[in-house]
């Protein structure tokens, strides 16, 4: 009988660290997504789209073009490593228009390292 108590013991802590293993595994699978480019839950529709369109690494060619393609306004920057533009989308969930203004920054080759939302003025009168 002492043995099984020794066994219990023993395996107790291996079960613990088994379970702690498994819960930060499980963090990445839940959904907690630190990768946001703005705060704003009004533009989580716009953030998705452009996260899934535009990867980090896409070069500043094809940003410009999907952009163009869209028929977002592109607006003038002093930054040669910058790209900004006006994004519009209707939120599927809400059925109202949103507008960003979205910032796109590239490295030195020309690719997309990182861009940031901000609400746009007019966002809500534009579809």
């Amino acid at each position: 009988m002492k043995k099984t108590e020794s066994v219990t013991k023993t395996s107790a802590p291996s079960f613990v660290a088994f379970f702690l293993l498994v819960l930060l595994a499980a963090i990445p699978i839940t959904g907690c997504r630190s990768g946001r480019h703005t705060s704003d839950s009004q533009l989580r529709q716009i953030d998705d789209m452009l996260d899934s369109q535009l990867p980090a690494g896409t070069s500043k060619s094809k940003v410009s073009f999907y952009l163009s393609s869209q028929g977002f306004q592109l607006e003038s920057t002093n930054d040669p490593r910058s790209l900004v533009a006006i994004v519009h989308h209707v939120d599927t969930e809400t059925l109202r228009p949103t507008t960003a203004r979205a910032t796109f920054h590239f490295d030195a080759s020309d690719n997309l390292t990182t861009y940031e939302l901000a609400t746009a003025p007019g966002s809500g009168s534009q579809p």
